[in-house]
Order: C-alpha cells, then sequence, then structure tokens
C-alpha cells in the first residue's frame, strides 16, 4: 500500500508540473514510470522504495510543491477511493479539489463546470432562465447581493443582505455557490420556495417564486420632471454603455429646447457586472481623467482605464443613487463621478466589493473565475470590504404626506393689500404633490437635490414672474426708505380672535 501512495502521489506530481517551466523528474532505471491516471498505476518491485522515494523528493523538489502536503492528497484521494460509502469516479474528485482549491480563497473565486461555464455568459449576455436574483457567500452563508428589477425574485420583495437558508426546502448550510445557483435556475414557469433571514425579522420568511424567462435590460430610463431625467442601470453588461448612450439621447430630447436641468443615475440593487461596461458608462458623463485602475500580482493585472474627451453628459448637475446591494463595478462608477466631483453619491453605503475577477478558460466548456486584481477609484480609494461612503446619507423609506389643513396667511386677512401684478389667492394654482418622494424618498431627495444645485448656481439676479418692473413703481419711489421714516413690522399684528 505504501507503493500505491508513492506512486500516486508522483502521478499527482507529475500532472500539477504540465504548468510550470521545471521538467519533470527522471524516474531511476529500477522504477516503473508513473502514469497520469491513477488509477491504472504499476506497482514497483518491493526493493524499490528507496528509488521511489528518492523520486518522489526530486519531483516536490523541482515543482517547488511541499512534499507532505503533496502525500497527504494523495492519502485523501486513495481513502475517499476505497472507503467512502458510494462509488466516486476520479473525474468527480478532481473536479471537486480544483472547486475546493478555489473557493478556499475567497468568496468570488471558484471552478466554472460545464453548466456554470454556460451560465456565466448567459449573464454578461442579458439572458436566462431563474428567479433573477445575484448572490454571494460571506461568513459561508449564501447571501443576496441584489434582486434584478422587474423579475420574481424583485416582485417578492427579496432585499439586499437576505440570507437564503434553504432552497425547496433543502438547507444551504455548507452548499457551494455553484449548487445554490444551479437550484434556483430552471424551466420559466416552475416553481421554488426559499426560506429567509432578514435583518430585523423576527423570524423566517417563506417565499415562493415561478421561474421566468429573465431577459435583463440593463437599462431603463425617463423623465421625472420637466428639465430632470432618470437614468437606471440594473447591472453591467456587454451593451450597457451603448444602451445609456441612447437613454441619455432620449432624455435630452423629451427635455426640448431647454435642455436638462439634471440627471439621476440610479445604481441601487446593481451588483456590478463586466468591468470594461462600467468603465464605458463612466467615460459618457467624464470628458477626461483616470477612471479606475487596478492592482494585482502580475504584471498585466495592472490596468489604469482613461476617460475620453468625447462625453454625452458633460455639464447638467447628477446625483448618484447607492445603497448596500450596490456592488463591484457599480461601485467603480459611482466613485469614479465622486472622485472627479461630477455627481453627489446620496444613499446608504455601498457592498464593498473591490475585487476584480477574471475567466480562465480550461476548455471550449470548462474554466476558472480568479480573483486576479483589486480595483482603485481615480483618488486612490480601495473599497474592498469598506464601500462607497455617500456624500449625502438618506435611509430608504417612504414619504407620507400630510393632509393640508387650513392656514392662515395674509391673503386670508380682510382688506389686504393687493400684490403689485395683482394676483389673489384664489388665481394660484395648487400646489403640487411629491408622488416620486412618496413612492421612493430616496429619489425624491435627490431630485431636490439637483433643483436646489440648479438654484445656487443661477448667475445674477433672479427675476419671478410676479416681479414688478422699475416702471410700475410709484414716482419718488425707491429702494431705500428716508431717515425720518418708522422701521417697518414684519411681524403680524397681534390680533385676538
Amino acid at each position: 500500500m505504501l507503493m500505491r501512495h508513492v506512486t500516486l502521489s508522483l502521478a499527482l506530481s507529475s500532472a500539477l508540473l504540465l504548468t510550470l517551466p521545471a521538467p519533470a523528474a527522471e524516474p531511476t532505471p529500477d522504477t516503473a514510470p508513473a502514469e497520469s491516471t491513477p488509477e491504472n498505476t504499476p506497482v514497483a518491485p518491493a526493493d524499490s522504495d528507496d528509488a521511489a522515494n528518492d523520486a518522489e523528493s526530486e519531483a516536490a523538489a523541482q515543482s517547488g510543491l511541499p512534499l507532505e502536503d503533496i502525500q497527504a492528497l494523495a492519502q485523501v484521494f486513495e481513502r475517499i477511493k476505497q472507503a467512502y460509502v458510494d462509488d466516486v469516479d476520479d473525474k468527480t474528485l478532481l473536479r471537486n479539489a480544483m472547486r475546493g482549491m478555489l473557493e478556499g480563497l475567497d468568496p468570488h473565486s471558484n471552478y466554472l463546470d460545464e453548466d456554470a461555464f454556460r451560465t456565466l455568459h448567459e449573464m454578461t449576455e442579458g439572458e436566462f432562465g431563474g428567479i433573477g436574483i445575484e448572490v454571494g457567500q460571506e461568513d459561508n452563508q449564501l447571501m443576496v447581493i441584489s434582486p434584478i428589477d422587474n423579475t420574481p425574485a424583485s416582485k417578492a420583495g427579496l432585499q439586499p443582505r437576505d440570507l437564503i437558508i434553504e432552497i425547496d426546502g433543502k438547507s444551504t448550510d455548507g452548499m457551494s455557490l455553484e449548487e445554490a445557483v444551479d437550484m434556483m435556475r430552471g424551466d420559466p414557469g416552475s416553481k421554488i420556495d426559499l426560506t429567509l433571514l432578514r435583518e430585523g425579522a423576527e423570524a423566517p420568511i417563506n417565499v415562493s417564486l415561478e421561474r421566468d424567462n429573465i431577459q435583463a435590460a440593463s437599462v431603463n430610463s425617463r423623465m421625472l420632471s420637466p428639465g430632470y431625467g432618470y437614468l437606471r442601470i440594473s447591472q453591467f453588461q456587454e451593451n450597457t454603455a451603448e444602451e445609456t448612450g441612447k437613454a441619455i439621447a432620449a432624455l435630452k430630447k423629451q427635455a426640448g429646447d431647454d435642455g436638462l436641468s439634471g440627471v439621476v443615475l440610479d445604481l441601487r440593487n446593481n451588483p456590478g457586472g463586466l468591468l470594461e461596461g462600467a468603465v464605458n458608462v463612466a467615460d459618457l458623463f467624464l470628458d477626461s481623467g483616470l477612471v479606475v485602475y487596478t492592482k494585482g500580482r502580475l504584471k498585466d493585472s495592472d490596468m489604469q482605464f482613461e476617460a475620453n474627451a468625447e462625453t454625452a453628459l458633460p455639464k447638467p448637475p447628477m446625483v448618484v443613487l447607492i445603497n448596500g446591494g450596490s456592488a463591484s463595478a457599480a461601485e467603480i462608477v459611482a466613485g469614479a463621478l465622486q472622485d472627479h466631483h461630477r455627481a453627489v453619491v446620496l444613499g446608504t453605503e455601498s457592498f464593498g466589493k473591490g475585487s476584480v475577477q477574471s475567466v480562465m478558460p480550461l476548455d471550449d466548456t470548462t474554466g476558472i473565475k480568479l480573483t486576479t486584481a483589486l480595483y482603485y477609484t481615480p483618488g486612490g480609494r480601495s473599497i474592498q470590504a469598506e464601500g462607497i461612503e455617500p456624500d449625502v446619507t438618506v435611509q430608504r423609506g417612504r414619504l407620507e404626506l400630510e393632509k393640508g389643513g387650513f392656514e392662515i396667511r395674509e391673503a386670508n386677512l380682510r382688506g389686504h393689500l393687493q400684490n403689485a401684478r395683482g394676483e389673489s389667492e384664489q388665481d394660484k394654482a395648487a400646489l403640487p404633490d411629491s408622488p416620486v418622494a412618496a413612492d421612493d424618498y430616496q429619489l425624491g431627495e435627490a431630485l431636490n437635490l439637483l433643483r436646489g444645485i440648479n438654484v445656487f448656481q443661477q448667475p445674477g439676479m433672479r427675476r419671478h414672474d410676479n416681479q414688478a418692473s422699475p416702471d410700475d413703481q410709484a414716482p419718488g419711489d425707491d429702494n431705500h426708505s428716508n431717515g425720518d421714516s418708522v422701521p417697518a413690522d414684519d411681524t403680524p399684528d397681534d390680533t385676538t380672535p
């Protein structure tokens, strides 16, 4: 059995050396060459133990791999093959070993088998079957990063940082991210039950969903108010920058001759996506300077991305909305616009995923997703595990408008003086309600902030529609009272009903 372990560990060493420049150790004359498959390994003569050990030591020394750990891996492999309750093929064991190596590094590195590799391409292309949710792992717990807009998950009310503890009655404890995603995917129309733990909830929450064909349009837009546009990016895909450019052009057209007075860019619950997509979107609002840079161990992991001079929206003030579901590529855009003072960031602290994953194909159908770099905002910030701090913190909520009561104003007093333009209280239009703020408090605050910025930036004397011109003033009337005048009392008369 010792020789079985020796030859098996040599076989594993040889397989690992395929990726290294150092040549494999030559076998000694009285030792049979090690095969690359553990199943059909010839057994050397009993008197060749020392030679085999020497060959194993030489192979481990050349590869730089620790000999004792290689032996332990070989023993684990052999004992599973011999004693596990079910028969397990070598391919499954080796794939699980690769998966374990990657998932033990960080929550975002993993092995991509055929299904996971295909799913990744579907996600970046924007169409797949499932419930429409981005998930990750934190402390070995399956956690919602964010639901995708207009999908079964968002309609069912799933929220960022919800913990999924069961899928169809099966506990997610110890479940790999790949297995969890695979369970949540499925044919449109099929049912799935989730059990959630939510901060602040007294008991687990059970949610039943119906899978759908998820066609994740990453961009939508509309006018919030005359002159003020709204851009929503739900994730960063291959064509997100192109879609955003078209949306900006449509908003400009709707704004008319007066143009856009401001834009809200909504990145809440945006789980991220492609780095290139994020850089190209940020470039639509910046005309120069650094967008983001990355640093890694390899030289080709160190990259810098600059904004081009041509930009789709260079001047109108902007507010970027973020929350705890804004991650990765969304944080790149928010951080770039914040560092360049191109936008005010409003909302709550973002997720804090500041790492870059590279997809490395192993063949046409499988690959690995490996964390290869950390990214930094133009100002040199790494947001890894920190997140983007908003310039203005506004918590998620709804605005409940009070019903207007009767108020006594100057215009209600009997015998009050008329305005210079003669407008009466009855002629004034009723104050508009606040549907945006009532439905989405953060969005309402963003719109109010844009309006305030525009008021503050207006040059010169502010003119009003009801302002009297100098020609309307009475003869001898000027802006200064003479020294014999009694100062006006701005307080209302102390009248008692």
